[in-house]
């Protein structure tokens, strides 16, 4: 037999008594549905909340990342603004050679300066691999950058190069003193005859410094007969430069020198008749009128 319970509801007002019968399983299943209801409601809402704060949690490790690209991607981006910014000072620099050495080289033949004139970096792509998943604005910003870093690249050989070339044009006086012979057909100091020279005397206390007019390379530092001593400067670019009839050197054979350094010291060695320095200009290997290039 099947256990029920009996429940009777009096009514107060008539006295009527109702009277119903409800099963045990019944009652069983209507007690656990009326407890376990709201369990399962707290339950439901706790897990739903774990699962809120879990996923917030991840939104704000994602934003953690993407904050941490945009300072990486922004410090490089400044880093490269700041280098660009030093390359076009630099080029500017360069590009604006000494006058004196400027309208020197504008005398140069064309053989000589379309040697010297002839001619990416990449800074920007460890950037943009950072910016990639940057917003549009920083994606663009290394785009502008790239385009600018470009351009630096195209112009920064021909400035470097037309520096390095102002820096190698002999366009400075070896020596201060007065012009006793100049380039060209003279009357020989020994003989009396007619003579080609090759180059320019200039007269000067003994003793005094003579200053590489160009920037290069010692090629000869000896006696060389009727010079004496001889200092022989190759310029690169087709250039070279004698001095001779010097006391004694400053310089050794391959030894690289800067404009104005000095090569030795004014003598009256070889074939000379007073203190002076014999300078020439050679262009591709030929004798050249020094007053050519040097600032009167």
């Amino acid at each position: 037999m099947r256990e029920s319970f009996i429940v009777r509801v009096a009514r107060d007002a008539g006295g009527r008594t109702f009277r119903f019968t409800i099963g045990a399983h019944a009652l069983t299943a209507g007690v656990l549905l009326f407890v376990g209801f709201p369990v399962l409601f707290i339950a439901g809402t706790s897990w739903g909340a774990r699962a809120v704060i879990s996923d917030l949690m991840r939104q704000n490790a994602a934003l953690q990342v993407e904050n941490a690209n945009y300072r990486d991607a922004t410090g490089q981006l400044a880093a490269q603004v700041s280098s660009l910014q030093a390359a076009a000072d630099t080029l500017i620099a360069t590009a604006a050679v000494d006058p004196q050495a400027a309208r020197a080289m504008e005398r140069l033949p064309p053989s000589i300066t379309h040697r010297a004139m002839g001619g990416g970096s990449g800074m920007l792509r460890g950037v943009t691999d950072a910016v990639g998943s940057a917003e549009p604005a920083i994606g663009l910003l290394g785009d502008v950058l790239r385009i600018i870093e470009g351009q630096l690249d195209r112009f920064r050989p021909g400035a470097e190069r037309r520096q390095a070339l102002a820096a190698a044009t002999p366009s400075i006086w070896p020596v201060t003193g007065g012009l006793t012979s100049s380039y060209g057909s003279r009357l020989d100091p020994f003989t009396g005859s007619h003579e080609f020279h090759a180059g320019l005397d200039i007269s000067a206390d003994a003793g005094q410094p003579v200053f590489a007019t160009g920037d290069g390379t010692v090629e000869t530092a000896r006696w060389s007969g009727a010079f004496g001593n001889l200092v022989v400067i190759d310029h690169g670019y087709g250039i070279g430069t004698r001095y001779g009839h010097l006391a004694r050197f400053a310089v050794g054979e391959g030894q690289q020198i800067r404009k104005g350094d000095v090569v030795g010291y004014v003598g009256s060695t070889g074939r000379s008749t007073s203190p002076h320095v014999h300078y020439e200009l050679l262009l591709n290997g030929r004798p050249t009128n020094p007053l050519r290039l040097l600032g009167r």
